[in-house]
């Protein structure tokens, strides 16, 4: 979801602080200025577009399901407090699950109505104040503040959109203690539905699984191998725009059944031996558009892999007593920084 397209229709927020022990609920729907329009909208184009994001289906049983259902104009700010104290009371019990603003909202984007919740967690940060003395003149002073609020630059833990004609949930969230044990509580015990894996989580069980494999069989220093792993899944991004499983494991272990036979028991593991992993994100693959390389000398060289494949402009040379040269050619001009 893009913020251009966007239109927001209403919005409140409520703050969930905690540390206070019990919620600050609002009676009153904010008014939607242009600033406040333009941060809320960059949020929620900033989780949507992201490989992280999630697309989920609520549980029959899901509470916040049935609240959104019955959500009207009317009672859209009871909505919210019902929304807001269930969230509340998951936070209040799990002391590592950080304290927060919630922002519950309306609004369109190309022609279909949603209904967001953004969970804004706080963030420490110094700001002035100014207190006026007994004789009439300002004491300037600098106080550290606990509850500022993401930027619009910030990538949120938890957040979550639903589409009200369709019920298409997108959310993104993160793993915090609760009893003991890291969970998704967001999914698991707030929204109450079912979380596929991520397209970003997809291609690193992938890329995981094949340095495994490569690993098992080539051990832990053969960097050329390394280097030739990730040039062919940086081609089937670049040329494909995605990933197929089945002509990927063709492509890095094309010489051995065996491997191959490894990485698709790994694959199994989470049904993804046929699966399609299409990151949209250029964050996400940025790791592969490059192959970073440091000698046991303490050379550090970065080399873009259109010119890694290159052999006008890098050639990599075995001697024949086993160490190994890199030659870079046709060089117009060097800088220096």
């Amino acid at each position: 979801m893009l913020k251009d397209d966007m239109i927001m229709k209403t919005g409140i927020i409520h703050i969930l602080d905690s540390t206070m022990g019990m919620p600050v609920l609002s009676d009153y729907e904010f008014d939607l200025g242009s600033d406040l329009c333009d941060f809320l909208k960059a949020h929620i184009e900033k989780f949507t577009e992201n490989d992280d994001v999630k697309h989920c289906q609520f549980s029959e049983e899901s509470e916040v399901c049935a609240a959104i259902r019955e959500c009207t104009p009317e009672n859209f700010v009871e909505t919210s407090k019902v929304i807001a104290q269930k969230l509340f009371q998951i936070m209040n019990s799990n002391i590592a699950i950080p304290p927060a603003d919630m922002a519950m909202v309306i609004f369109s984007c190309k022609g279909n109505d949603y209904l967001g919740v953004l969970k804004l967690n706080y963030k420490t940060s110094y700001t002035h104040i100014t207190q006026p003395s007994e004789d009439g003149s300002n004491n300037n002073d600098i106080i550290l503040q606990r509850a500022i609020l993401p930027s619009e630059g910030q990538k949120l833990s938890e957040a979550f959109v639903v589409n009200l004609l369709d019920g298409e949930l997108l959310l993104t969230e993160k793993k915090y203690e609760v009893n003991g044990e890291k969970r998704l509580y967001f999914s698991e015990l707030f929204l109450e539905c079912h979380a596929p894996l991520s397209q970003k989580s997809k291609l690193d069980i992938v890329t995981k699984a094949v340095e495994q494999v490569n690993k098992k069989y080539y051990g832990d220093d053969d960097a050329e191998r390394k280097m030739e792993t990730k040039s062919v899944i940086y081609q089937e991004l670049e040329e494909e725009g995605c990933i197929h499983i089945e002509a990927l494991k063709e492509k890095v272990f094309k010489d051995s059944p065996e491997m191959q036979e490894e990485f698709v028991e790994k694959m199994e593991k989470y049904n993804m031996v046929t699966e399609v992993v299409e990151p949209k994100n250029e964050q996400t693959v940025k790791k592969f558009q490059t192959q970073y390389l440091t000698t046991d000398t303490g050379i550090e060289i970065k080399i873009p892999m259109e010119e890694y494949g290159n052999s006008d402009h890098v050639e990599f040379i075995t001697n024949v007593d086993g160490t190994i040269s890199m030659l870079i050619k046709n060089i117009g001009k060097l800088t220096t920084r």
